[in-house]
C-alpha cells in the first residue's frame, strides 16, 4: 500500500498463551518483523500491564507506554520506531494503575486501533493469563494466535484461552501456533491433540497456523537484546515464523 493510498484501521492480530514461559513475547516480536518484512506497516502494541517486556528484548528505552495511551495519548504519540522496521508501544511493568479497570482499560485500546491509522496490521502481545484485560482484548481482534508448546500444562492453558474466546465471542478467527517444537512432526501432533480437544467440547476445530522449532539461537538473540530475524535470518525458527506470517497475509489475499 501506497502512503497516499486511504487510511483504515490496521488489521488486529492479538497473540495469547495462557501461561508463562512458551515464548510468546518472542514470538509477537519475530513475527512483527516478518509481516515488516512482506512489505506491512506494523505495530506491536505490548499489552502486558505487569511484566511487560517487550522494550526490554528489542533494547528499546521508551519514553511513553501504554500508560500513556491509556492516559489519554495517541498512538502516533506512544508508538516509537524500532530497527527491526516496525512500530512499538511499550508496555508497562510492575504497574498496579489498571487495577480494577482491565475492562475500561482494555476498550481504550480497542478504540484506538478503531480509527485510521498509518499501520496495515496491529500485533497485540497480551499478557499471559486470562483475567479481563486479556480475555476483552482477544475476543475483540479480528485474528487470535494461541500459543502454546509440547509440555502439557501448556497445551491445558491453550485449551482454556481457546474456550473463553469462544465463550466471550463465538465463531471467531482463532488460530494455532506450536512453539519451540522439537521436530515439525511432533509440533504437528501437538496442535493435533488441541484440536481434537476443542472439536469435542467446543466443536470448533482452530486450524494451525504454524510450528516453530526449537531453536538455541533464540535465547542468544533474547540476551543481546537484537531481533532474531535480524541475528539469525536463515535459523529453521526464522524461516517457520515467516511462514506462519505468509499464511495470516494469505489469509487476506
Amino acid at each position: 500500500m501506497t502512503a497516499s493510498a486511504r487510511l483504515r484501521p490496521p488489521r488486529r492480530i492479538a497473540i495469547a498463551s495462557g501461561k508463562g514461559g512458551v515464548g510468546k513475547t518472542w514470538f509477537a516480536i519475530t513475527l512483527a518483523q516478518a509481516l515488516a518484512g512482506q512489505h506491512q506497516r506494523v505495530l506491536l502494541m505490548d499489552c502486558d500491564v505487569g511484566l511487560a517486556n517487550v522494550d526490554v528484548q528489542l533494547g528499546l528505552d521508551p519514553e511513553r507506554d501504554i500508560g500513556a495511551l491509556l492516559k489519554g495519548g495517541s498512538l502516533n504519540a506512544c508508538a516509537m520506531p524500532s530497527a527491526a522496521g516496525f512500530d512499538v508501544v511499550a508496555g508497562r511493568s510492575g504497574s498496579g494503575a489498571l487495577a480494577g479497570a482491565e475492562l475500561a482499560a482494555a476498550d481504550h485500546i480497542l478504540d484506538a486501533l478503531a480509527a485510521p491509522s498509518r499501520w496495515d496490521v496491529a500485533i497485540l502481545d497480551l499478557g499471559a493469563g486470562i483475567e479481563k484485560l486479556q480475555r476483552r482484548l482477544a475476543s475483540a481482534v479480528d485474528t487470535l494466535l494461541v500459543l502454546t508448546t509440547e509440555e502439557p500444562t501448556a497445551l491445558t492453558d491453550a485449551y482454556a484461552c481457546l474456550k473463553l474466546a469462544e465463550t466471550d465471542a463465538p465463531g471467531g478467527d482463532r488460530r494455532i501456533v506450536v512453539n519451540m517444537a522439537s521436530s515439525r512432526a511432533n509440533g504437528e501432533r501437538t496442535a493435533a491433540v488441541l484440536q481434537k480437544s476443542c472439536a469435542r467440547f467446543l466443536r470448533v476445530t482452530p486450524p494451525l497456523a504454524g510450528v516453530v522449532r526449537r531453536d538455541p539461537r533464540v535465547a542468544d538473540a533474547i540476551r543481546r537484546q537484537t531481533p532474531f530475524l535480524t541475528r539469525h535470518p536463515t535459523a529453521d525458527a526464522a524461516r517457520d515464523v515467516e511462514a506462519v506470517a505468509e499464511s495470516l497475509l494469505a489469509a487476506v489475499a
